[in-house]
């Protein structure tokens, strides 16, 4: 079993952990509630509490990793749908970007191709492309980027998307579109025609006109710079091809997933979380407030600002709703309380499916500031494929330069993507402060 695949034995294993902590976790929490009403503080009671809340998530953690596989959408390249598993279909996508670059285009190129891409590839990140075979310098040739190096091949480029996927949740949440162009553009369409009533032989005066605005979301470049030395290269029995995906996912993942939730938007994504407060459209997003800084109000105060904001939202954004908040303060959420007694939060009940809260899934997004943090936005809910879009500039751009830092060889490699909210009042976000 690949490194990275979950064992869906072991998983149903841990939903049934899960189920049990849970139990656990609200046991220890009501034993804290009656000493606290007593008067009572103890320490030793708290520990308890704590460790089942990290317990509980890090056992989440493979649910989660499960769920979020499932959602995996197919990709869409300059508007067209593109199955991820339709290999020949990505490879001639793939060789006509690199082509389309160079004012040129490719009629044939199938998986097979890329194959002996992938071939040369591998030996160009060991050798240099001055020191390859004719053969290989040919197939390698359908690569060559005209500013220099050679694209990733497109089961290279999934590798790291994919492992972007398992380490960066909002693109599983997202709408994310594959451009060959620097910029995506679109409409918001917020207005409706104004219409009236009118007799048989009354006047018909001119109505309103619905008004369209434009938006505009570009790419941005971010980039890494792996790097091993020759003689790793030329005597390595490791796949560098893989070496490299890894690397590069690993430092792509982290900054886009900051920047999809964080971003300022000047040089990089806009993240859902730097707009402020209103419901005037485009440019806001409404904020719900607990009512205290740095927390939740008192049950059952606390529970109803997250009713507030599940049926804030219109019926078909709610129909597609997703909790999104950090594992610090899911494990507060937790401990929230109906007027009845019950508990909102909720464990899965099956492999593959997500804890929930108040019905809805809830996703972790540890780039999400901590709800005891005054002032945070630290919980959102709604629909991000709806409210998000990520762009992906098609194809990932490799430099080998074996000169800069010898005996050192660095692999700088390039990406540009980016990423706005587009419908703004598909998500919904609450503020850990008296007032928004």
């Amino acid at each position: 079993m690949a490194k990275d695949e979950l064992d869906l034995t072991q998983v149903t294993r841990v939903v049934a952990e899960v189920k049990q902590g849970f139990e656990d976790f609200k046991q220890a929490h009501a034993e804290q509630m009656k000493e606290v009403a007593r008067g009572i503080f103890d320490p030793l009671v708290e520990e308890k509490l704590r460790k089942i809340n990290d317990d509980l998530n890090a056992k989440q953690e493979h649910i989660d990793k499960l769920y979020a596989a499932s959602r995996r959408k197919h990709l869409s390249i300059n508007g067209v749908e593109v199955d991820q598993v339709d290999l020949d279909k990505k490879a001639h996508a793939w060789a006509n970007m690199v082509a389309k670059r160079r004012g040129t285009s490719v009629q044939s190129f199938a998986h097979s191709d890329v194959l002996d891409y992938k071939a040369a590839f591998v030996e160009y990140l060991r050798k240099d492309d001055r020191v390859l075979s004719a053969d290989e310098t040919k197939a390698l040739s359908v690569g060559s980027d005209p500013d220099g190096g050679y694209v990733v091949d497109p089961d290279t480029s999934g590798r790291i998307v994919m492992k972007q996927f398992e380490t960066s949740p909002v693109r599983q949440y997202a709408s994310v579109q594959v451009i060959s162009t620097d910029a995506l553009e679109g409409l918001f369409d917020l207005d409706e025609a104004a219409s009236g009533w009118v007799s048989e032989t009354g006047s018909r005066p001119e109505t309103g006109t619905p008004q369209l605005k434009p938006w505009r979301i570009p790419v941005h470049e971010q980039y890494a710079e792996p790097r091993a030395t020759q003689k790793l290269l030329d005597d390595a029995y490791i796949n560098m091809e893989d070496w490299l995906a890894a690397k590069v996912a690993e430092k792509f993942s982290r900054t886009e997933n900051a920047a999809f939730v964080n971003g300022t938007g000047v040089g990089q994504p806009r993240g859902f979380l730097t707009y402020a407060h209103g419901t005037t459209l485009p440019g806001t997003i409404e904020q719900v407030a607990t009512g205290v800084n740095g927390g939740f109000a008192a049950a059952p105060a606390g529970a109803d600002k997250l009713i507030s904001m599940v049926y804030g939202l219109k019926t078909n954004y709610r129909n597609n709703g997703v909790w999104f908040m950090n594992r610090t303060t899911t494990a507060g959420v937790r401990l929230l309380k109906n007027s009845d007694g019950s508990y909102l939060w909720q464990p899965s009940i099956a492999a593959g499916q997500p804890s929930t809260l108040l019905g809805y899934p809830v996703a972790t997004f540890d780039d999400m500031p901590d709800y005891t943090t005054n002032g945070a936005l630290a919980i959102a809910f709604g629909d991000l494929a709806q409210a998000y879009q990520i762009v992906d500039r098609l194809g990932i751009r490799v430099l080998r330069d074996p000169f800069t830092a010898k005996p050192y060889v660095k692999f700088y490699t390039t990406k540009r993507v980016g990423g706005d909210v587009i419908n703004f009042e598909a998500i919904k976000l609450l503020k850990f402060a008296t007032a928004v």
